[in-house]
């Protein structure tokens, strides 16, 4: 799965390129806009959450303020209550810029105590699920 998306002049650090904080914002855009578009849910009003646990990035290209960028993910673990995402960052008709991982686990959202991943976005997630030693 891949999604668009764009980049801010405030995004560019001192050194005239991303800062390194705008990759994951960019991987957290993707995971969750995928997510409610393609679930249709609110996330404001849902009794769980899908809080983050770990996530890591290694940087291969620089990237500037205005790129068009895409963000493809794929899930390489589901388990009961958390899901393990790898993505890649692209310039437009370019090389991979960043390759990063991601883990999202789900917790009821008045106690924070983990929970089975709603079916609805578990449906959703094995339509993107790879096996991790690709």
């Amino acid at each position: 799965m891949h999604w668009p998306v764009t980049t801010r002049w405030a995004d560019n650090d001192m050194f005239g390129h991303l800062n390194n904080a705008v990759y994951y914002a960019l991987f957290d855009t993707a995971i969750n806009g995928w997510i409610n578009t393609s679930v249709g849910i609110d996330p404001l009003t849902v009794p769980w959450l899908g809080v983050v646990a770990e996530s890591g990035c290694r940087y291969v290209a620089e990237l500037r303020f205005p790129e068009p960028l895409s963000v493809g993910l794929a899930v390489t673990r589901l388990g009961n209550s958390s899901v393990t995402y790898r993505l890649g960052l692209w310039q437009q008709n370019g090389p991979v810029a960043a390759v990063g991982h991601w883990v999202h686990v789900y917790v009821d959202r008045a106690e924070r105590r983990p929970v089975l991943i709603p079916e609805q976005i578990r449906a959703l997630l094995e339509k993107a699920r790879v096996d991790h030693r690709a």
